[in-house]
């Protein structure tokens, strides 16, 4: 699959750089210290999470922020922020490395659009290897895995492939694979007067002697120039052995030229990471994934402070020095204080907080997740280690809290599931076109292998408790309209915090200045729809 184009470029910003805000030529009168103290304009992070008589946690939709003073316009708000020590992201979004949530499909898109994949392990290593391998080579314009058949296939073989996928034009291979000899190709045009569809496909085919074809190493700009030339609507990439390489589509040329946004080494490549567990022989998985290319490696447990990981921490960091590191996940700062002393670039906050996780239900331990992600982001910042907030997000406005609240990114699951990009299948009950998602700590996830996310040793349990669910999630479209559209919806929540970067947000949250509030959950009420006898909900 390749991905369309990210949204249109933002219009030059419209902050106006030193020049307060001025009435009657007087810059804005401020509240004075009472009114600040009495609470009207709302309290201080440190007041809501730390001197919090009511030793109670708090949830995204626990809290609220306070509108702030705005002086720029949404074009004006810098998101860009960092995963790691040292990978930075043009958008501040993770997709989790989950098997309905993560493959190679979803971590090229999500690079495309400036955030980062994680890419699940719950498959063999050759198999995750081959994942990450498909992210670092994929070119931007270039379709690297096309569907192929061979002269001996059928129009009816076709006729599948145009009904499951939506189109025609297929090259034709020797042995039906990619990387075989280039022998043709198909399109609807070949097929369209045939009334006999198991005629094979070597004897309608626009042959190998009759194509327009572009040799590997060609440059979008010379593909593009090829095509005109050709006016036709695939152009097959070759080797110096005539072996297909890559194919071309014109439709898909014309709109990804250009992705400003996408997350990409010094290599020009996409960034991409991938999960591991900590056993073993997550050890020899690490090593496939880093020659595979991967640039972060997540070492995945639903509770992060074991020798386990600790173990493989120090181990990644002393084999892979050039490969960040991201630990968890954890909840309080004692648990990410072990991780930053073994090494990590990065923490990923959450703990029984998703939407399919039932952690904190079975086994009775976990944390809120705005608290959780106040207090060690708060912590984590002391050691220039930024935070990943994993899971309980819900929508914008969660992604907004989120990110108000320390952390440098979000990490989602449910929010991603349905996309077009996601693994599986789309499927239709009661009239809702819905995909599968699933908690790795369900048992369905668990009896392919993630069960070592929460059994971290290598013994093997009788009993396997379930930790996760399994259900579905609804279409939610292609990434390339939704990422825009989150973005969007967090720079309007910082535009109405009165804040125009994720840095200023966050020296705002610690200078006090970003205020707070608790709903009560009449409050929460009042803040969705209410009153309506039917409303209808599109996102955009």
């Amino acid at each position: 699959m390749v991905p369309s184009p990210s949204s249109p470029p933002l219009p030059t910003s419209r902050v106006r750089k030193d020049q307060p805000s001025l009435v009657k030529g007087k810059t804005l009168w401020k509240v004075d210290e009472g009114t600040l103290a009495s609470g009207a304009e709302g309290f201080s992070a440190e007041k809501v999470f730390m001197k919090n008589s009511s030793f109670m946690a708090y949830t995204y939709d626990d809290l609220i922020m306070l509108p702030g003073h705005i002086s720029f316009g949404t074009d004006g708000i810098d998101i860009t922020t960092r995963l790691t020590k040292n990978i930075r992201l043009s958008v501040p979004f993770v997709s989790s490395p989950m098997d309905t949530v993560t493959e190679d499909i979803m971590a090229i898109n999500m690079a495309l659009q400036g955030g980062i994949g994680i890419i699940h392990s719950n498959m063999s290593i050759a198999e995750q290897a081959e994942h990450v391998f498909k992210v670092k080579k994929y070119k931007n314009g270039f379709i690297t895995d096309p569907i192929c058949l061979s002269p001996k296939h059928t129009i009816k073989d076709v006729i599948k492939i145009k009904k499951k996928l939506g189109y025609s034009g297929i090259p034709i291979t020797h042995n039906g694979e990619m990387g075989g000899r280039l022998l043709g190709i198909i399109s609807n045009r070949d097929t369209s007067f045939e009334n006999d569809v198991s005629i094979q496909l070597a004897q309608i085919m626009t042959p190998r002697e009759k194509l327009t074809v572009a040799t590997e190493g060609v440059s979008l700009v010379e593909a593009n120039e090829l095509l005109k030339k050709s006016k036709k609507g695939k152009l097959p990439v070759v080797n110096t052995d005539d072996e297909l390489v890559a194919l071309i589509a014109r439709t898909d040329l014309q709109k990804n030229i250009d992705f400003p946004l996408a997350s990409k080494d010094a290599n020009k490549q996409l960034l991409v990471g991938a999960s591991i567990g900590t056993r073993p022989e997550d050890k020899e998985r690490a090593t496939a994934l880093v020659e595979a290319g991967a640039d972060v490696i997540v070492v995945d447990s639903s509770q992060g402070d074991s020798v386990y990981q600790l173990e493989m921490v120090q181990y990644l960091k002393e084999r892979f020095p050039n490969v960040d590191v991201i630990g968890g996940n954890v909840v309080v700062p004692s648990q990410a204080l072990h991780l930053i002393q073994a090494g990590v670039d990065g923490l990923r906050v959450g703990m029984g907080i998703g939407s399919i996780c039932t952690t904190q239900e079975v086994c009775a331990v976990g944390r809120a997740q705005a608290s959780a992600v106040y207090h060690i982001s708060k912590f984590a910042r002391k050691y220039g280690v930024p935070i990943c907030a994993d899971g309980g997000i819900k929508s914008t406005g969660h992604i907004t809290k989120a990110l108000s609240c320390g952390a440098s990114t979000v990490m989602m699951g449910s929010m991603l599931a349905g996309t077009d990009e996601s693994p599986g299948e789309y499927f239709y009950q009661d009239g809702v076109r819905l995909k599968k998602y699933r908690g790795m700590g369900s048992i369905e996830a668990m009896s392919k292998g993630s069960e070592k996310r929460y059994v971290w040793d290598d013994t093997t349990a009788h009993v396997k408790v379930a930790q996760g669910v399994s259900g579905a999630v609804q279409d939610k479209g292609s990434l390339r309209r939704y990422i825009p559209y989150l973005s969007q919806g967090v720079r309007h929540g910082l535009q109405d915090a009165g804040v125009s970067s994720l840095d200023q947000a966050w020296e705002k949250l610690y200078n006090g200045k970003l205020r707070f509030e608790i709903r009560s959950p009449a409050a929460q009420k009042e803040g969705g729809v209410h009153g309506l006898h039917s409303y209808q909900k599109r996102l955009y």
